[in-house]
């Protein structure tokens, strides 16, 4: 099944996910509601909450507690994308301008703050007393995993294996949450449950590998920033990690790569990132964790949810945005 089919079948429940979202983010302090409506109207993929739904609902009746799961968890994901965008001084996202652009660092926290404030809000009307233990073990790793971003900035001696324990903090543990959560709301076994939180890690960890891909190769009109962002802002992924482990390009990298880096450094910098061929291996290692994902899928007896499970799969891997 492909990716815009699955969000035909889905789109009038995510139509009201994003009426959930615009009543909640709402705000009587004016600047805060303006804020938060510049972030509604960006948009995005709503990939988590399509994760949510179809693990959640499948072949099932709706169900408003997943909804709410859905809804927070993009609130959740909303938050860091704002918080991110004051620590890289980012100006554009997804195309337009960013909340800290268009209204300050200050604006921005607190912007952030208080959907993460909602969203907890928002949970609390799930009577799920696991749903909250989970999400609150996830805040805490996501705040975690946004200190060692900042900690490791500029830093070439950390490893690999630092940035997949980084991404799995960062982005692969809310789409394992809004797989889990969805399922686990929407009644599914403890077994389908548990499966399905593996198989969300498993793509998470693609996702975020294939975005850091984009950031070296895709364009910048379609991807919404400008190309070697986190590069240009001292945040070496793994694209880069891998580059700079290869003779003849980890000791120029070292040297072009540091804080107050001119731009014509930056330039050179990405393009020995891209011929080093590092790029082809951190495609391949997010194509593994694509192929795990599938084999996890196994476990789950609702031929629907695998099938558009299935198709999700497939399209992260094709992405161009």
């Amino acid at each position: 099944m492909e990716f815009h089919e699955i969000y035909l079948l889905y789109r009038h429940e995510l139509d009201r996910v994003e009426r959930l979202l615009d009543e909640r983010a709402h705000a009587d302090h004016a600047d805060l509601a303006k804020a938060g409506r510049t972030l509604l109207e960006a948009g995005g993929k709503r990939i988590r909450p399509l994760f949510a739904l179809i693990c959640g609902l499948g072949e099932r009746e709706w169900s408003e507690d997943v909804a709410k799961i859905a809804a927070a968890l993009e609130m959740i994901h909303m938050a860091t994308l704002v918080h991110d965008d004051v620590i890289d001084r980012a100006d554009l996202r997804r195309g337009k301008p960013t909340v800290r652009k268009s209204y300050g660092n200050l604006a921005a926290m607190y912007t952030g703050d208080y959907l993460f404030a909602r969203a907890i809000q928002l949970l609390a009307e799930v009577d799920n007393l696991e749903v909250h233990r989970l999400m609150a073990r996830g805040i805490v790793l996501l705040c975690e995993g946004e200190i060692e971003q900042i900690e490791d900035f500029y830093n070439w001696s950390q490893g690999v294996m630092t940035y997949l324990r980084r991404i799995h903090r960062k982005t692969a543990l809310l789409i394992s949450l809004s797989c889990q959560l969805g399922a686990m709301v929407g009644g599914a076994p403890e077994r389908e449950v548990a499966a399905l939180a593996r198989f969300g890690h498993a793509v998470g960890m693609a996702f975020q590998i294939v975005d850091d891909l984009l950031d070296f190769t895709g364009a910048a009109e379609i991807v919404g920033k400008p190309v070697g962002g986190d590069l240009r802002q001292g945040n070496l992924t793994l694209p880069a990690l891998l580059a700079a482990s290869r003779p003849g390009f980890g000791e120029r990298l070292r040297v072009l790569v540091r804080e107050g880096m001119r731009e014509e450094e930056a330039e050179e910098a990405i393009r020995l990132v891209v011929a080093s061929g590092a790029l082809a291996d951190a495609e391949r290692l997010a194509e593994r964790y694509l192929e795990k994902s599938r084999h996890l899928l196994q476990a789950v007896s609702r031929e629907t949810v695998r099938e558009q499970l299935m198709g999700l799969t497939s399209f992260i891997i094709r992405r161009q945005y």
